[in-house]
């Protein structure tokens, strides 16, 4: 999960280098906007993907990543193989497609999407459930714009089908993240898969309760 960051040297645009799924990934990031950083969460959820990929098979898999932010995870996600869709707030699209189109373009076997998604609203306009058919939903440190929890839980629950597997890193800060666990418990079966405590992150999956299949 190394990260080499990259001086401005000739260009103006500074990137850090990462390596995932075989892969240089450059990312560039955005200093004056805190959804636009590569986040730890971030770097666990990648690792995670990459060594056990054959447990969570990715390739030509539905994937929509929920605050994709610079798009290191959707970008990891594509290069195993999935179908991804990389989501965020409008304000942060303009980075997000320009980190995935510079490191997938000739490298992935299907070209990844970037849409607008602020959670909560126009879900039934912008991914109507009918449509929906996520095999994986990726989140990674979401838990942090705390006014706007509800609406989070509101948009794990409306892109979920029965047997959609969310795989989400989440940081523990405060006290309104267990909280929110708490709150996810009530709609979803929450799973501990693994965690790193001197990040003081763990990473989960969950799936939709009272499946057809339970």
């Amino acid at each position: 999960m190394a990260r080499s960051f990259i001086p401005t040297l000739i260009t103006t645009i500074s990137w850090e280098g990462f390596h995932f799924a075989g892969h240089e990934i450059r990312i560039t990031e955005a200093k004056d906007c805190y959804g636009a950083v590569v986040w730890p969460s971030a770097l666990v959820l990648c690792y995670f993907l990459e060594t056990h990929a054959k447990q969570y098979n990715m390739v030509d898999k539905n994937v929509i990543e929920i605050g994709a932010g610079t798009g290191l995870v959707s970008i990891v996600a594509s290069l195993l193989g999935a179908r991804v869709t990389a989501t965020d707030l409008p304000e942060l699209l303009g980075n997000l497609q320009y980190n995935i189109s510079r490191n997938t373009k000739m490298k992935c076997k299907h070209l990844p999407q970037v849409k607008e998604l602020c959670w909560g609203i126009a879900l039934d306009r912008n991914f109507p459930r009918s449509s929906n058919n996520f095999d994986y939903i990726l989140a990674a440190d979401v838990v942090y714009a705390h006014p706007f929890l509800e609406e989070l839980l509101m948009t794990f629950d409306h892109l979920c089908r029965e047997t959609t597997i969310i795989l989400w890193a989440m940081r523990f800060r405060l006290e309104k993240e267990n909280k929110f666990v708490d709150r996810f418990k009530e709609l979803f079966d929450l799973e501990e898969i693994s965690s790193f405590p001197s990040l003081n992150i763990k990473l989960y999956k969950a799936m939709k309760k009272n499946r057809r299949s339970a």
